[in-house]
């Protein structure tokens, strides 16, 4: 087993695996920007390295920097958390060839399954069913696939993920003006500007398998997560099981899944993406050669730790466990708490945290990298934390995250709290019917009217008391003070301090 790691990633993941890194009396070194000095992921870290500016994304992506740095510290391996350099087979080659083991698949693994061509070819070879779709070279050949197959039509970059680039097209117009636009956007973003096309599935789910495999030609199913709550291709709340998949479907699944990381003998964590068209009827949409955001709720149904897996099978060369081994016990649920600003088009916030408080519950897991006081820069992602809900059935889930939700408190950042609020009560939510368009087709408008409400300004100044007040303001409620029982009303100017508006004498 390895004694030191280095994690090349920041917020919440890498606090995330040094968590099971500490669990495993292995040492674990953390990278930052300057941006990131004394972030939540640097102080849960045995070691620190800072590896580069403030200004960008640039230092995690510095491969040679996040080399030098596993040097210096004589680090063993290196894990790549999620996003960054994870799904690419140049940083995952360049560990290995300075002597490092990389925490994930192989290069090879990476590369075949990071091309998108390459991935649908696979999967055809191991009787994995996709998506009716075709690759091109020029608009005129993407356009006559089109024409063949039937619009509507999604265009995609064929290297990369994360929903960049991809958009639909329902005629040749809109198709030909797709391409361009989603060419220069995945030269941009991959380096590539090659594009392929697929079939647009009506109103389909979204389910994912996630996969261990030896390097060897074994590989186990860890069953599968239901992914359909989406905003513009990306996921916002996700659970295992998933409610649109009968027990027939989820066998056939696993099976496919299982099939497909054989076919290529693929090593560690992986991900299966599939859509599931209303009939039932599935197919692959893509691997993700790492861990996923989303893994905590396959961890809280199976009473696994993924990361502690990957890290076995890569200190290894084994799977720790059998099939047999893998057991779905319950539900769980998982919301992402991102700082963003749900109301005015989900923009980006930064700022400073002034108050943070998690919820307290024995069936409720918070993966946070936050705490009060820390800086939200705006340079990187946005998510801060992510909340997950179990219980015996998928109704006791979405309560307790309902009530954990409404625990969750940040101030002084804008985050998406209360449209993850509005949405884990929300009815299609609570009866499963939604699919990967719902937030966009039927959800937002109507909590967009709510959220951007005036408030009166009344409640917000009784709100802001109450806050500054504490419990003490309870007290006047129930009309404690000098001329009734129990505690005296509080002096307001002493809890809050003295102030006055600007501006005024």
């Amino acid at each position: 087993m390895f004694s030191k790691v280095l994690i090349a990633n920041r917020g919440e993941i890498a606090c995330r695996i040094a968590a099971t890194l500490r669990e495993m009396a292995i040492r674990s070194v953390a990278v930052c920007s300057e941006a990131d000095r004394g972030a939540l992921h640097t102080r849960v870290a045995d070691e620190v390295v800072t590896i580069g500016p403030a200004e960008s994304r640039a230092s995690y992506l510095n491969v040679a920097a996040i080399l030098e740095a596993a040097k210096r510290a004589k680090a063993e391996a290196i894990h790549p958390g999620y996003g960054f350099l994870a799904e690419n087979a140049a940083f995952a080659e360049a560990v290995e060839n300075a002597g490092l083991v990389f925490i994930g698949p192989s290069p090879e693994h990476v590369r075949a399954m990071g091309d998108k061509r390459a991935a649908r070819a696979l999967a055809e070879s191991a009787g994995v069913p996709v998506v009716p779709g075709a690759e091109g070279g020029d608009t005129d050949g993407l356009v006559r696939a089109a024409k063949a197959m039937g619009y509507p039509v999604m265009l995609k970059a064929a290297l990369g993920g994360g929903g960049k680039g991809m958009q639909v097209a329902h005629d040749e117009a809109q198709l030909r003006e797709a391409i361009e636009s989603a060419g220069r956007l995945a030269l941009s973003a991959f380096g590539d500007a090659a594009l392929y096309l697929e079939k647009r599935l009506e109103r389909p789910r979204h389910v994912e398998v996630q996969v261990l495999g030896d390097g060897r030609g074994e590989a186990i199913s860890l069953f599968e997560r239901e992914c359909s709550l989406q905003r513009r291709h990306q996921k916002v709340i996700e659970e295992s099981p998933s409610p649109g998949v009968d027990d027939a479907a989820r066998r056939a699944l696993s099976q496919a899944a299982i099939a497909l990381a054989r076919r290529v003998s693929y090593r560690g964590a992986g991900t299966l993406e599939f859509l599931v068209a209303p009939g039932g009827a599935f197919y692959f949409l893509e691997m993700n050669t790492r861990i996923q955001v989303e893994h905590p709720v396959t961890e809280r149904v199976t009473g696994l730790d993924l990361v502690r897996l990957q890290v076995e099978i890569a200190a290894t060369g084994e799977l720790p466990i059998a099939q047999a081994d893998v057991v779905s016990r319950g539900h769980a649920i998982e919301a992402r708490l991102y700082a963003e600003d749900a109301a005015h088009g989900f923009l980006p916030q930064a700022g400073t945290a002034l108050k943070v408080r998690w919820p307290r519950d024995p069936f409720v897991r918070v993966d946070a990298g936050i705490e009060a006081g820390d800086t939200v820069p705006v340079h990187y992602d946005p998510i801060l934390a992510k909340i997950i809900a179990q219980g015996a059935t998928r109704e006791e889930a979405l309560d307790r995250l309902a009530t954990a939700l409404d625990e969750t408190c940040v101030h002084g950042v804008i985050t998406n709290l209360p449209f993850l609020k509005a949405l884990a009560r929300a009815g299609e939510v609570r009866a499963a019917r939604f699919d990967t368009e719902w937030i966009e087709r039927e959800f937002l408008a109507g909590f967009t009217a709510v959220a951007t409400a005036p408030v009166p300004e009344r409640a917000l100044i009784a709100a802001a008391l109450a806050e500054a007040m504490g419990p003490a303001a309870s007290a006047s409620v129930d009309g404690a003070g000098p001329e009734g029982e129990g505690e005296p009303v509080p002096d307001v100017f002493a809890t809050v301090g003295r102030w006055r508006l600007p501006g005024l004498e």
